[in-house]
């Protein structure tokens, strides 16, 4: 038996948030696209495991995702907050233009992501401190519900730093994943793996990323 981890990743944010580092700023989602893509709500409600536990950070672009596929036909569903999901904390750059940060010297820039995976923001965290904080939380929830399904609408960081911890990646190496809004990745812990010297542990298991559903 294993506990699994449904992440999804928060809808496409409006035009004005897609060109600055916006981090834990509350920014909106795109009404545009939120209109568009009907069928991809309705899909991941199809996909979606019932009976399951569900999750959103404190940011209003998680809750208003889950609230549309729950909408679209999942079912009755109230999700709880998990203030450890949260993005990544930008401190003082966040609300900077993301062509600030577009040249970089070479041993700060990562070739994916705006803010390399050693950096600590002034007054934010770095990918590593998010990456325990995730994992903190995976394994609490992991024990707090023991073979279940969690879904947890969180952020592209978190869902990197989640799966960095399951896998043991690099900072610089899950900074390398991409992680498309609205799709689906997907990580189970398995307690009591069983070796033929009688020792047990549980161990973490990574089944997909950046699942892409539509009807």
């Amino acid at each position: 038996m294993a506990t699994r981890f449904w992440l999804i990743r928060h809808a496409l944010v409006t035009p004005e948030a897609q060109a600055i580092l916006y981090g834990t700023l509350d920014v909106g989602l795109c009404s545009d696209t939120l209109a568009a893509e009907t069928h991809r709500y309705e899909a991941l409600a199809r996909r979606l495991p019932r009976d399951a536990v569900w999750l959103v950070s404190p940011l209003s672009r998680t809750q208003i995702t889950a609230e549309t596929i729950i909408a679209a036909g999942y079912g009755e569903a109230a999700p709880a907050i998990e203030p450890s999901l949260i993005e990544q904390n930008f401190g003082a750059w966040q609300g900077l233009p993301i062509q600030d940060f577009s040249r970089r010297p070479a041993h700060l820039a990562h070739p994916f992501w705006p803010v390399g995976a050693g950096e600590t923001p002034p007054e934010g965290e770095a990918f590593g401190a998010m990456t325990a904080r995730v994992g903190e939380a995976l394994d609490r929830l992991a024990e707090t519900y023991p073979n279940r399904d969690i879904i947890a609408v969180s952020h592209g960081g978190a869902i990197r730093a989640a799966i960095a911890y399951a896998m043991g990646f690099t900072a610089h190496q899950a900074l390398s994943l991409s992680v498309a809004n609205l799709s689906l990745s997907r990580i189970e812990f398995h307690p009591d793996i069983e070796y033929a010297d009688g020792q047990q542990e549980g161990s973490w298991r990574f089944v997909s990323l950046n699942e892409q559903l539509s009807i």
